[in-house]
């Protein structure tokens, strides 16, 4: 009897292309991709460039909340019954998102095991990274919370070492992360440009020697 045949499904070919249920945009820098509280009805995937995450109080003031990169999905709060978007997704330079429709992200995720364990390490490593924010918060200074934030844009501990990070990221933005001022993120980048911990050639570099400011009691 001849064996069942091996799927031919490929996670990265499907995300790359328009199909029924998925379509692939071009974003401007600063375009909005969904705002809070608008209907939750589909997950957006990063192709190209970076899209942040922003939450507004019904008093005005906002906050960035996270930072997406390549590789990453955002907006699976419908997956859970979310009716409402809890945030607005903004593009933060030029960049290239896919859009899967609440059904057919269900689909693939039940019919497609690669699939399904592509985005489940998404959830897990998200997971661990919104624990590691969390404790960040509650127990580092603004400066260590600011110099985190540096070394993980450089993609800090992955192979290779801290890489310039490509993306102009305003004062303004960094502190809106960190939970601070825009004149104490000026204080400590002048700080660790002084230092030799950064560097600006027309773009930001990171150097491992920022470590020793979270490793400073």
């Amino acid at each position: 009897m001849a064996g069942k045949a091996e799927s031919t499904f490929d996670p990265k070919i499907f995300l790359a292309t328009v199909g029924q249920g998925h379509t692939v945009s071009d974003l401007r820098k600063d375009e909005v991709v969904f705002r809070q509280s608008a209907a939750a009805d589909a997950v957006f995937y990063v192709q190209q460039g970076k899209i942040k995450i922003v939450v507004a109080s019904q008093q005005g003031k906002e906050a960035v909340v996270g930072v997406m990169n390549p590789g990453e999905f955002f907006g699976e709060g419908c997956l859970i019954g979310q009716p409402l978007r809890l945030a607005t997704a903004k593009a933060m330079t030029e960049s290239q998102v896919v859009r899967v429709s609440k059904a057919e992200m269900m689909r693939v995720i039940h019919d497609e095991p690669s699939f399904a364990e592509l985005f489940m390490t998404h959830l897990l490593t998200r997971n661990s990274r919104v624990e590691e924010d969390l404790v960040d918060q509650l127990f580092n200074s603004s400066e260590k919370r600011l110099a985190r934030t540096l070394l993980l844009r450089a993609n800090f501990g992955q192979d290779g070492g801290p890489q310039p990070i490509p993306t102009r990221i305003s004062q303004e933005t960094l502190a809106e992360i960190i939970g601070t001022t825009r004149s104490r993120v000026s204080l400590f980048m002048n700080k660790f440009r002084k230092l030799g911990f950064i560097e600006y050639n027309g773009h930001l570099e990171v150097h491992s020697s920022l470590l020793s400011v979270l490793l400073r009691e």
